[in-house]
């Protein structure tokens, strides 16, 4: 059984996740919490039940998946990309109702009667949050990437300003259309974030720990103690707690990563309790540094076995485009795909510097 007890003297290295193929690192503790590793894993432990978040009342809830959160994670196998909530309409008229109906309705309580000019209501509405108080790191911008194409359909992805990710969800025969498409959906979540039921509270963390517990017929040692799959689970949220559905999904867009990376595996066999791992991670961003370190470990890997990256790259891009016409939240396949481009990125330019002059 794992101690909660960690010397400090052999902290850096029981936290240091491994890279290269048997290669050891040592370091500083910001070293060694590097996140590479070189082989896919499975997931660390059984995962908890899905959370059931009331809709509120209607229109009716985003299209969200909160069972999506806790897959494919270091809290359990079932925590897999996607968002919070319960509501995910496989019909696209359903999804394109339900957008509409928020965007209409926000826009009488803003506005009044009129049509909505959703791009600009969408950066008000963060920048309203941002006059209010809201902690916002990076200021209340929201910004636009559009897929570069020639021809239609066009794709447009908007990221908000804690991290999430949206893309647009119909056919758009043009590139305005397609930006107008994500903020309808980035507006409609952000919206429905805002309803208490959205909060993570001490009734919603109990019932989530107790229907994990039902799901996984475990019992109330197991949601106490935080080695294990539910305890880590009960921790995170109460980490976590104040906090919406949103903020804690892009929490966990790291922890997604780093499971798909395989760097949780590394962690957990220098005997890193997960307590620590989820301490740890909880405060450190998504940055530049740590998608390199990840990008090198795909070349390591493809470097190993040919075709490794286009495999996977085929794979995230085929999520990304389901998960973008259901309405989901995209940040973790977006930086899925943002990695394995830049690995491409990497190895192309290792091998031209390997090329021989002439």
């Amino acid at each position: 059984m794992e101690s909660n007890v960690i010397p400090d003297s052999i902290r850096p290295q029981r936290l240091q996740p491994g890279i290269g193929f048997g290669s050891i690192s040592t370091g500083t503790l910001r070293s060694s919490l590097r996140p590479g590793v070189t082989v896919p894993i499975a997931p660390l432990l059984p995962s908890p039940a899905c959370l059931g978040v009331s809709s509120g009342p209607p229109p009716p809830p985003p299209p969200l998946q909160l069972h999506s959160l806790y897959g494919g994670t270091i809290l359990g196998a079932g925590f897999g990309p996607g968002a919070v909530g319960h509501c995910n309409p496989g019909n696209p008229a359903v999804l394109k109702e339900a957008v509409e109906a928020v965007v209409r309705s926000f826009a009488k309580h803003t506005q009044g009667y009129g049509r909505v000019n959703v791009v600009e209501a969408l950066q008000e509405f963060w920048q309203m949050k941002l006059t209010r108080g809201a902690d916002l790191r990076n200021g209340a911008l929201v910004v636009y990437e559009m897929v570069p194409s020639n021809n239609p359909p066009y794709v447009c992805y908007v990221s908000l300003p804690g991290g999430s990710c949206f893309g647009s969800f119909q056919f758009c025969p043009t590139k305005a259309e397609a930006r107008r498409s994500a903020a309808k959906i980035a507006l409609m979540n952000s919206v429905f974030n805002e309803h208490p039921s959205r909060r993570i509270t001490d009734d919603f963390i109990e019932k989530s720990v107790s229907e994990a517990l039902a799901s996984f017929n475990g019992n109330r040692e197991e949601a106490d103690n935080p080695n294990t799959g539910i305890g880590a689970f009960r921790f995170m949220l109460e980490s976590n707690k104040g906090k919406s559905m949103l903020e804690f999904q892009e929490l966990m867009t790291v922890f997604q990563l780093l499971h798909w990376n395989g760097s949780l595996k590394a962690m957990r066999e220098r005997q890193c309790s997960r307590q620590e791992v989820l301490a740890h991670y909880s405060h450190r961003a998504l940055d530049d540094d740590m998608r390199t370190q990840m990008a090198a470990d795909w070349v390591n890997r493809e470097q190993s076995v040919a075709a490794t990256i286009a495999q996977e790259l085929a794979s995230t891009e085929r999520e990304l485009e389901e998960a973008r016409l259901a309405g989901r939240e995209l940040r973790f396949y977006k930086e899925k795909k943002d990695i394995l481009m830049l690995a491409v990125g990497q190895l192309n330019a290792a091998n031209t510097a390997t090329l021989p002059s002439h």
